[in-house]
């Protein structure tokens, strides 16, 4: 388990290392399910799992899948009614 901030702000060493650490869990062949959003370092960590043909899984609560809160997820999304479900 890791933690990726949301912030739109990033620092340039920080987005390698998650893009870095996406390609080695594609390399791996480990799929990725995080907690839905696209923002931050976890989108970076998102694209290079897809891009190297594993799974992506975005879960997120229907309340802020239906704002403007979260970018377009990466890979597949699955909408619960709380993070408990």
């Amino acid at each position: 388990m890791f933690f990726c901030g949301s912030s739109l702000r990033k620092e340039t060493e920080f987005l390698e290392s998650a893009n870095h650490l996406g390609q080695v869990l594609a390399e791996r062949k480990i799929h990725l399910v995080h907690e839905g959003g696209s923002l931050g370092l976890i989108r970076g960590v998102s694209i290079a799992v897809f891009l190297g043909g594993s799974q992506v899984l975005g879960v997120i609560p229907k309340a802020l899948a239906k704002g403007d809160i979260i970018e377009k997820i990466i890979g597949e999304e699955l909408q619960v009614f709380t993070m408990s479900d």
